[in-house]
């Protein structure tokens, strides 16, 4: 076993004793290597739990982060996801892992070229494009689950207006400094929100969001 797959077995640890529970998101995060998607500069901190900087003053979300909203969103195999904010690829590769159907936005277009290449590395059938993730995807719209990997003032409209019935939504919301992670299901056309504290997140540009 190499030194990354210890340091990831620690990582699984870690997120257990953090209240993790969901299985099959343990499993793809045990999976996925995540020193493939950090900077080659912190590829010594890849497993350990922080955010990291990517190119394009991006991040890659830490461990706990990337499990928690993942786990928020209950899903399951070949369910449908939107992801604003595909970075780095690492959150578009754990939802594929876990079976999913990922269709991935991102407004920073080295940044997409290179997570295609990875997505092409790892042999992942991922939908990916450049453009504003404030207006969603509408083509393949109804989503299972939308999951924003930046920070916006409020949950985008077309967002909303894109999630399934009964589907799931987490989006980091408040200001550019601070922000707490809100869940919303949808209901008969409405979105029950709730929120959690703690999370910090670079700022969601778009027409729907920060300009």
């Amino acid at each position: 076993m190499g030194r990354f797959d210890t340091e990831r077995k620690e990582m699984i640890e870690e997120l257990k004793n953090k209240g993790i529970t969901d299985a099959n998101v343990l499993d793809a995060l045990a999976k996925v290597e995540r020193h493939l998607f950090v900077d080659p500069m912190f590829v010594n901190k890849a497993y350990e739990d922080s955010a990291l900087p990517i190119a394009s003053e991006q991040t890659i979300s830490q461990p706990y982060t990337v499990a928690f909203m993942t786990q928020a969103l209950q899903l399951k195999k070949d369910m449908k996801v939107l992801e604003i904010g595909t970075g780095s690829g690492y959150q578009a590769t754990i939802l594929a892992t876990m079976g999913c159907r990922v269709f991935t936005i991102e407004r920073h277009l080295s940044l997409l070229n290179n997570a295609r290449k990875m997505f092409d590395k790892l042999n992942l059938r991922v939908a990916a494009k450049g453009g504003d993730g404030t207006i969603g995807w509408k083509e393949h719209a109804p989503y299972d689950g939308i999951i924003v990997t930046a920070g916006s003032p409020t949950i985008p409209e077309p967002l909303m207006h894109q999630l399934a019935e009964g589907g799931r939504i987490v989006i980091p919301i408040g200001t550019k400094e601070f922000q707490s992670l809100a869940i919303g299901i949808k209901i008969k056309d409405k979105l029950e929100v709730k929120e959690v504290e703690g999370f910090k997140f670079v700022p969601l540009i778009g027409k729907n969001a920060w300009s």
